[in-house]
Formats: structure tokens, sequence, C-alpha cells
């Protein structure tokens, strides 16, 4: 079993089991305030594995399943089997951490401030998808399809814009940083990667 499968279901497992036990998913959401003043890190992973409704919980996990297979290969084909797994979890969960710094940062002295999800672990693992297909066509509502590195290009702009001006309950900001990230460090580890991408955007054309 792939470990992106494994992932999803851990994931959607722990996402249901919370949902009828408020202890739990008041323990593990990520509560800046309580990190701040508890010392409890461990929010940084623990709020990974939960998500508010099945619609973020779907959307996430469909997304998780369409890049984490190939991302997953790659790291396996250039580093082994055992190397190539530890080196994906580090793009998951490392993006599911880095992408709440800043929130944490922002946030730790609000009381108030919660946030859960594994979208800035997904979008980790979706811009690593992208460096090593950029033309692979990504589609929005199923039908408005555009090649990967130009979808990647308008989430970021989107996710900043978003984040910014602090609109609705979706923490753009960790979008953005979990985005930046899975490329920035799958760029680092895998060799050619960087050429490769720019290479396969010269070689697009529109028509």
């Amino acid at each position: 079993m792939s470990i992106t499968l494994i992932l999803i279901i851990l994931t959607s497992g722990i996402s249901i089991y919370a949902w009828s036990h408020p202890n739990l998913l008041d323990r593990w959401i990520f509560h800046p305030f309580s990190v701040n003043k508890k010392n409890q890190w461990y929010r940084f992973v623990t709020s990974g594995f939960l998500h508010a409704d099945w619609t973020h919980l779907f959307f996430n996990m469909l997304s998780l399943y369409f890049f984490g297979g190939v991302v997953e290969r790659v790291f396996m084909s250039n580093f082994g089997y055992e190397m190539g797994i530890a080196l994906y979890l580090l793009i998951y969960l490392g993006g599911m951490i880095v992408a709440d710094v800043p929130t944490y940062m922002k946030h730790k002295k609000d009381v108030d401030y919660r946030a859960l999800g594994a979208s800035g672990a997904v979008s980790a693992v979706i811009f690593s998808g992208i460096l090593f297909n950029p033309l692979n066509s990504i589609c929005l509502f199923a039908f408005i399809c555009m090649p990967g590195f130009i979808f990647g290009l308008l989430y970021l702009i989107y996710s900043y814009y978003e984040a910014q001006r602090m609109g609705g309950a979706i923490n753009h900001s960790a979008h953005f940083y979990g985005a930046i990230f899975g490329f920035v460090l799958s760029f680092l580890l895998v060799d050619g990667a960087g050429l490769n991408f720019i290479e396969q955007i010269r070689g697009w054309r529109i028509f």
C-alpha cells in the first residue's frame, strides 16, 4: 500500500472520529495561544489530521490522491524505497508544520483563533508535483483546465492576496507557505528537477 493511501486513510479516519469526539478535536486543533503558553507544539502536526467537515476533507484528500502518488514515485525512483518514503513524508509533514508557522507568529496571543486541516501539507505535495510535471493539466470544476505551472502561479497569487485581505475562514497563508515549501524543498532534493521544469515550460505552446 502506498504511503499516500495510508495518509488518506489515517487522515480520514481521525477526522471522522474527531467529529463525534469534541475533546479530541479541542486537544489536537491548531491553537497558537496554547502552543505559546503551554508549549503544545504537537498541535502543528495533529491539526493536519483534522478537518472541519466532509467537503473540507474530501477536497484535500482528493488532491492528495491525484498528486501524492506521482510525487511518491519520483522520490522512490531517485532515492530508493525507504529514503524515498522518508523524503516524501518530509515534504508532507514539513509542509504541514512550515505552513502554520506564519499563522502561529500572527495569532500566538489570540486566545480565540483556531485552525485545522491538511491544506498546507497538501499544497506542498501539489507544488512538488508541479515542479516535476509542470505541463500536466489541472482542472477546476472539471472543465477549466490549464498546465500545472499556470495553475500554480494563479494559486500563489490568489492565496497571497486572500491572506493579506484576511477574508473568510480559510487559512490562505497556510496554502501559500505550504506550496512554496513543497516546491523549494523538492527543487533542492531532486537533481535536475529545476532544469527539467524550465525545459518543459520552454517547450510549451498554447496552440
